[in-house]
């Protein structure tokens, strides 16, 4: 590569017509322009340079591949907007922020809500490119409006399909293929009766979500009941509990939180759930409690949990390292405390909960020599009593939170 920033010109359906002045001027004077197949195609018999198809997969490949042209002008061609969800960012990450030049285009979405009449900053954005298709779950809520990325020419009817599954058949769907190109063409209908295809690969999906009679859709916010919880032994952080557990913790966009015997993942999916960006890693000792995890995970919109089978502290080694950590179970065994601790970045939160006299006992010495909180949590429940309601109590639980 020269000198100069890197050029990454954004191209939409439109073609070469549809560019600039200033990015036909970059391509033009590019040796080497790497990009997508169907992006290369678009350009006009009398650019010279070199064309250049992303190898798959792209992304491990890409520092040799910008090595290998050294010296050379090189261009990049993408789709649409290069910094939303495409290669712009990922340049701009490797060889920094100041190293390329973007010429961005219109995005599909820009494009959608414009045809749609949808006020972009009212719409939420989702993209299956590469990401597993039950993501769109932590989306869906009664009133919303939805962009999905597709990844192909399939993906409107497995969104439409995960939309009937989820109780959310009446939504309303607008599938808009090649957004500002020749062959632009827009079909609506629901997700019980979807439009018909064959779509072409480049689409997007448009959902207004409506919930269907009876569906009690799920909040974001921390404390979903417990039955929403597939279980193997009733290894469950319940609801009252986790929802201060999780205000504790304090999740944050983009931070990552370990779950430290994660019982049914409740806490490290409800951290997820808090904000798109955050993320977590459940460790759990028992494979039948991994299964179930990684299947509450799915089930509840954030696939992306990553879920660690072992026991702590051993399953704790080589971790990235965590903003915050809740310690569920495992309280008592030897070095727990002390790997999660050890772990924990500078200002980040531990919590801890105990349930017996023993886990008690471990989580106060902690308290004495590293400070923090200790707080006595009890819920009681209405149940009957005879012909009479009656409050039964759970067991109490004793919660030690620390920032260090």
């Amino acid at each position: 590569m020269t000198n100069s920033p890197l050029p990454v010109v954004g191209i939409g359906a439109d073609g070469w017509t549809g560019l600039t002045t200033a990015a036909q001027a970059a391509l033009r004077q590019a040796e080497v322009i790497l990009g997508g197949r169907r992006h290369l195609d678009l350009l006009p018999e009398d650019i010279t340079a070199e064309r250049a198809p992303w190898p798959s997969p792209m992304l491990p490949a890409l520092p040799g591949l910008l090595d290998a042209h050294a010296g050379r002008r090189i261009a990049v061609l993408a789709s649409g907007d290069p910094m939303f969800y495409g290669v712009g960012a990922t340049l701009a990450r490797l060889l920094g922020p100041t190293a390329v030049r973007v010429l961005p285009h219109p995005s599909a979405a820009a494009l959608a809500c414009a045809r749609l009449g949808w006020p972009a900053e009212d719409v939420e954005v989702v993209s299956v490119v590469g990401r597993p298709l039950a993501g769109l779950l932590l989306s869906l809520a009664p009133g919303r409006r939805l962009l999905v990325l597709s990844a192909d020419a399939g993906s409107p009817a497995a969104i439409a399909g995960l939309l009937r599954e989820s109780g959310y058949g009446a939504s309303g769907i607008t599938v808009a293929e090649q957004l500002g190109g020749p062959g632009e063409r827009r079909t609506a209908g629901s997700a019980l009766n979807p439009p018909a295809g064959p779509f072409d690969p480049l689409n997007l999906v448009a959902v207004e979500c409506v919930a269907d009679g009876g569906v009690t859709p799920l909040p974001r916010v921390p404390g979903l009941p417990d039955d929403t919880y597939a279980t193997t032994d009733g290894q469950l952080t319940k609801r009252e509990i986790r929802a201060i557990t999780l205000a504790r913790l304090g999740p944050l966009p983009g931070q990552l939180l370990w779950d430290v015997g994660a019982g049914s993942g409740s806490v490290g999916i409800e951290w997820m759930r808090a904000h798109p960006s955050c993320r977590a890693i459940a460790v759990e000792s028992q494979a039948s409690r991994a299964a179930h995890i990684a299947g509450n995970a799915e089930a509840l919109g954030v696939p992306g949990l990553t879920v660690v089978v072992g026991a702590a502290p051993a399953a704790l080694v080589d971790l990235p390292s965590p903003d915050a950590v809740f310690v569920g179970g495992g309280v008592t065994a030897d070095g727990v405390l002390d790997a999660c601790w050890a772990a924990l970045r500078p200002g980040g939160r531990l919590v801890a909960n105990a349930v017996t006299v023993e886990s008690e006992t471990v989580v106060a010495g902690w308290r004495a020599r590293l400070g923090g909180e200790l707080t006595r949590i009890s819920i009681s429940r209405a149940t009957p009593v005879g012909g009479f309601t009656g409050w039964r109590p759970a067991m109490p639980i004793t919660q030690w939170v620390v920032t260090k």
